[in-house]
Formats: C-alpha cells, structure tokens, sequence
C-alpha cells in the first residue's frame, strides 16, 4: 500500500489535522504522527487511510483514480472570458475615508467614457466567444451615468444568451429613472454599509443626514429588488469598528442574510489613511465575529452567515468550488474576467487597476480598442498557483487556498515574499484554522451555523473524522 503525502498542522490541544493533497483531512495525535513518519504504521493505521482515500494499492485501481479526481476538482481551469467589470466613469458623489479606487469629483471632467470608447467597448464585449455573461458596473459612482449602463446592458441582453448585470453604487442619490434601471430581474445591487449610523457617518458621509437619506434608499432598495439581490458590504477598520453584535442586529434589522466582512483595503487614497493595517488585529477582530455569529444564529429563527467565511468552508468540503475569484488555485489572470477602465483600458483586476492609477506600477493589459496583451498576462500568470510553491506544499490548507499576486505586489512591490510573511496567507490561515476549530467543536451551536454555512440538513460528525 502507498500513503499520498500527508500535510499536517496544530488543531486543537493536543491534536493534529492531517491532510493530503486533494482536500481530504482527519484529526489525529502525535503518535500517529510518529508511526506516518517512521513508516512504522499499524494495520488499524493502513486500513483508516485505504478508506479514508488517503492511500492506494497500485496505480489505476480505485482508490487512486478516486485521489486524482479529488485532486483535479480542487484546480481552477477558467473557460471563455464571461465575467467583466465595466467602470463607465471615475466620478464619485462621496469622499470616504478608506476609498481603494482613486475616485475624482463628481464635478470633475475627462473622467467618463467617450463615444468612441463606449463604440470600442460594446465591441469588445460583442467579439467574447461566451453566450454567458455577467456585467459589474463600478466606478466611481456608475449611477452617474446611468446613461452608459443603459446603452451596455442593452446591448449585451440582445448579444448573449442570458445576462447578469451588478451595480455597484454608494445609494447616496438615486433618481427615479435609476431606479427603474435597478428594477428588473436580471439587475442586481451593491453597495456599502459600514455596520451602524455612526461608523458609516464617520468613515464616508461625514453627515447624519447624509447617512439618513442612505440609509432610506438601502431601505428602498431592498423593499424595491428584494433583499436576495441586495449585498451592503461593510468595510472596517478593525481598530476603530464596530462591536461584531452591532453590525449584526443592523443587517438583520434590514433583513440582510448574508455579510461579506471586509477590512480597509491598501488601495487608491486608503493606502495614505490606513496603511497596511494590522494583520493580526483584524484576525482578531474576524474571530470575534464568526464567534458572534454563532451565538446570534443559536438563538434566532433565521440564520446569517459571513460570505468569505461560508466560502472557504465550502471551499473546504467540495471540490469545484471556485465561484470567487480572489480565491482560486491556480488564479490565472485576465482569462475568464477583467476590468475596462473609463478611457478602455484593461486590467486583470480592480485591484490591479487601483495600483496603476496610484502609479506603483502599471499592470494593464492591453485596451478595448487593441485587445489583450498576452505577452504581458503571461508574465503575471508565471506564479499564479500554490501547488509546487516552495512554502505551500508543507500547509495543510494548501488544497482549500488559492494565491493573490496582486495584493503581495500592491503591499511588497514583489512577489516572492516568503509567503507566511504575507497578509493573505496570515489572513488565510486565520480563516481556515478557525473553519477546522468548528468542524471538531463538539457544541450544537456550531453544528448547527456549520449546516446552515454548507447548506445540509444537519452537520453529520462523519464530516470531522478521527483517527485514534
């Protein structure tokens, strides 16, 4: 019998998580540890890992071809260019404090689409080989020129097969005309509501008034679209934010499931503000909340979660779960989503967009009108994946985590920054460290978040295996 390397690390007290290179884990102890490392396992030990999928008898028989199904399903293979965010204008009605994009006045001129670039743009999306497609609108605030996602959603409901559209808009002022763009079925909503009045006062309308009139027009959206197509991100300075119980009992004040938690970005004018931020202190923060959750959802009838925390649980159990993008491996770039900025250029991410408009470095990737640059997107793809990375091949997470080149040049200028010293993986690890601590917490409070986070019946304990 052959054992597939086994990645382990501390979960628990005196307990290890084991893990091999498909995903597939277990708790055990330091003697089992000492007999895997020896070679000196027992027949109970070989029988656990032939069962268990971690082990083989020779190569083709079932236990193998079922490892390298496993395997394949954790590798994120992009198919034709179907994802596309679309930034119609840089101009912006606000002037929040942890603003990532670079946003200019709303008053301010040259920062719109031309004819000619909204000409070469709809041409762009017209020569995509996808009959899918899905359209984010960010800015800047897009509802300032309601005129563009206008002409862009019209043309890709005629052009494509099916057709999803996401505004990403501050709600501060919307007009009736807006509204009625909003309305419709195939439209979605998001926006930013940072946890309470006074945080969402302090951090971006600088107005309690101003907050009010937001606040009315959340209200409105999710009476208007319905709270199933409404995300109202907070973003947080975790030095400064506030109690994770509060932010809670706002969104389900408003009926808002769902919260995807965000720290300041160290992007656009939030990398003078904010800085890099404290890793630590936001893992800190992050704990707190998860661990708020659970409290909240053992004693409420309706269940909420954090997004990127449900996730990465999920990322966790099945394989083939790669529907965000900030968390694929491999994380090829500019294949299957990019970015058109105002004046048509291309970037493989916002983010990547952010850091060329603060002149760090210019990481675009060729323009509507001249296409994309493949000589430039090989160069970034060369280390887009975590498998043969010389840190990630000895973590236990590896086959869960994904890899974010981007974020290690925006805060390192580099990318070859050991990668424990790096804020996504200090953040990653945070998050599934404490996703294994649920998984084996023997309470019926975690039980059952974990089955709501996962979408079953009830959290089986099979799900958490043992081995003595």
């Amino acid at each position: 019998m052959k054992v597939w390397p086994l990645r382990f690390t501390e979960v628990g007290q005196e307990a290890l998580l084991f893990c091999d290179e498909a995903g597939v884990f277990f708790r055990s102890d330091e003697s089992f540890l000492t007999r895997y490392a020896r070679a000196e396992l027992s027949e109970q030990d070989r029988q656990f890992l032939l069962e268990g999928g971690h082990a083989f008898m020779e190569e083709g028989d079932r236990h193998y071809l079922g490892f390298a199904a496993r395997w394949a399903k954790r590798q994120f293979m992009p198919g034709s260019m179907d994802y596309v965010i679309l930034v119609p204008t840089l101009r912006c009605d606000l002037a929040c404090s942890y603003c990532q994009v670079s946003r200019v006045n709303a008053n301010a001129r040259g920062f719109d689409w031309s004819e000619e670039t909204l000409g070469a743009t709809l041409a762009f999306l017209d020569r995509l080989s996808t009959k899918r497609i899905k359209i984010e609108f960010q800015g800047g605030e897009p509802l300032l020129r309601l005129d563009l996602l206008e002409h862009a959603r019209a043309f890709c409901r005629k052009r494509f097969v099916s057709a999803e559209f996401v505004v990403c808009t501050n709600l501060q002022n919307v007009s009736d005309e807006a509204w009625a763009f909003l309305d419709a079925p195939d439209t979605y909503l998001s926006t930013s509501f940072d946890g309470d009045v006074v945080t969402h006062t302090r951090q971006r309308t600088y107005d309690p008034a101003r907050t009010a009139t937001f606040i009315g027009n959340l209200e409105r959206a999710i009476s208007v679209v319905g709270p199933e197509k409404v995300s109202a991100l907070p973003t947080i300075d975790p030095t400064n934010g506030p109690a994770p119980e509060t932010i809670i009992a706002s969104y389900a004040r408003l009926g808002i499931r769902s919260i995807y938690l965000r720290a300041v970005n160290y992007q656009g004018f939030a990398r003078k503000r904010f800085g890099r931020g404290d890793d630590g202190c936001w893992n800190q923060y992050y704990d707190r909340f998860i661990e708020a959750l659970l409290v909240h959802n053992a004693s409420s009838d309706t269940m909420m979660e954090e997004y990127y925390f449900t996730h990465c649980l999920r990322r966790i159990f099945r394989g083939g779960h790669h529907g965000h993008v900030d968390l694929r491996n491999p994380n090829l770039l500019g294949v299957d989503y990019l970015v058109v900025d105002f004046d048509g250029t291309l970037y493989p991410t916002d983010e990547a967009r952010m850091m060329t408009r603060v002149g760090q470095i210019d990481l675009s990737i060729g323009s509507v009108s001249g296409g994309i640059d493949g000589e430039e997107l090989a160069t970034l793809n060369a280390a887009a994946d975590n498998n043969f990375h010389e840190d990630c091949s000895h973590c236990a997470y590896q086959p869960f985590c994904g890899v974010d080149l981007i974020d290690d040049l925006s805060r390192y200028d580099r990318i070859d920054l050991p990668k424990h010293e790096t804020a996504f993986c200090r953040r990653h690890t945070a998050i599934f460290r404490k996703a294994f601590e649920l998984i084996y917490r023997n309470d019926e409070a975690a039980r059952s978040s974990l089955a709501a986070w996962l979408d079953v019946p009830a959290f089986d304990p099979a799900l958490a295996p043992v081995h003595a």
